[in-house]
């Protein structure tokens, strides 16, 4: 995708940010940041790094992310240009770190959760290290579930592994799996 990146002087952005981000985010404008002569930094709508995921759900996503202040979310772009989201400090018995990643295709493909560190051996994930969460990858509904649900059912999951730590057991949904 060509960008065509208009010069934007210090003084006229601290004059008029809002302006300067509206035009941003509704017009799609991109802006090289310019002061005392060099340019310092890029303004650049967020859904141009993630061009196939409609532009409402990338900010749906980031806000919805923001607002889980307890778990303390950090956002990035992945290697393979995938939004990341990154929850540190999940509450429980276990430190435990969630990365959510937004796929390409996102809503419509399911995201991908990671849980760190967690044994190898742990059950309930796919081949590549994802947790296989009921209802999330293999019933993923973009019109029903959202950031919350799936921090929601990574947290039951994380439960469920806290209990197969300490009996062997994997204790889903009150159905025992050894």
């Amino acid at each position: 995708m060509a960008v065509e990146f208009k010069t934007l002087s210090m003084m006229e952005l601290r004059n008029s940010p809002g302006d300067i981000l509206d035009r941003v985010y509704k017009k799609g404008e991109a802006f090289i940041v310019e002061r005392s002569g060099q340019h310092k930094a890029c303004l650049v709508p967020v859904s141009l790094f993630f061009p196939d995921i409609p532009k409402n759900k990338v900010n749906e996503v980031i806000e919805e992310a923001l607002l889980m202040t307890t778990e303390n979310p950090v956002l990035k772009f992945s290697d393979e240009k995938e939004l990341e989201i990154i929850f540190k400090n999940i509450p429980g018995n276990i430190d435990v770190m969630i990365r959510i990643i937004l796929p390409h295709g996102y809503p419509n493909t399911a995201p991908k959760v990671y849980a760190t560190p967690i044994r190898t051996d742990a059950p309930h994930r796919w081949q590549d290290g994802s947790l296989c969460i009921f209802g999330a990858v293999t019933s993923w509904n973009p019109g029903k579930h959202n950031l919350n649900s799936i921090m929601n059912l990574s947290k039951e999951w994380l439960m469920n592994y806290e209990n197969w730590i300490k009996t062997g057991n994997w204790q889903d949904k009150g159905v025992v799996n050894d």
